[in-house]
C-alpha cells in the first residue's frame, strides 16, 4: 500500500482527469442501474415487433433504393466539405493572403471540374429515360 501512495501522480491535471473519469464511470453505473432497477417488466402481444413513429411496420425492412438516392448523398458530403474548407479559408483570408488566395481557387477550380464530370455522365439526371429524351427533344426544337 506503501508503494501505491508513493507512485500516485502529483500534477493538478493528472488529478482533474482522474476525477473527471471516474465521474463520468460513476454516472454511467447509475444510469443504468436505475433503468435496470426502474425499468418497466410488462410482457405484452406486441412488446417485442418493431414499429417506428408508433406505426407498426408492414413488409420487409430490406427496400431496393435507387442508385441515385446514394449518389446525391455523395454530392452533398463532397460539396458540404467543400463549404467548410471554404468557411476555414475564408477564416483565415488575412493570414494566408495571395498564396492561400491561389489554393482555395484551384480547389474550386478542381471541384468545378469534377461537378461538370458528374454532370455529364447524367449523374444530376433525375428523369426517367423517356422523359429524358422527350424533354431534350423539346429543348432542341425551340433553339433557331
Amino acid at each position: 500500500m506503501h508503494f501505491l501512495i508513493e507512485n500516485l501522480p502529483r500534477s493538478p491535471q493528472t488529478w482533474a482527469f482522474l476525477v473527471y473519469t471516474v465521474a463520468v464511470l460513476g454516472v454511467v453505473l447509475l444510469m443504468l442501474g436505475l433503468s435496470w432497477v426502474l425499468g418497466g417488466r410488462d410482457q405484452g402481444r406486441a412488446k417485442n415487433d418493431p414499429f417506428e413513429s408508433g406505426v407498426v411496420s408492414v413488409g420487409s425492412g430490406r427496400l431496393r433504393i435507387s442508385a441515385k438516392f446514394y449518389l446525391v448523398a455523395m454530392f452533398f458530403v463532397i460539396f458540404d466539405l467543400e463549404a467548410v474548407f471554404l468557411y476555414a479559408w475564408a477564416v483565415s483570408l488575412r493570414d494566408s493572403g495571395w498564396p492561400g488566395f491561389v489554393e482555395a481557387a484551384i480547389f474550386i477550380v478542381v471541384l468545378l471540374v469534377g461537378l461538370v464530370y458528374v454532370w455529364r455522365l447524367g449523374g444530376l439526371d433525375w428523369a426517367p429515360k423517356p422523359r429524358l429524351q422527350k424533354l431534350r427533344e423539346a429543348a432542341a426544337a425551340k433553339k433557331p
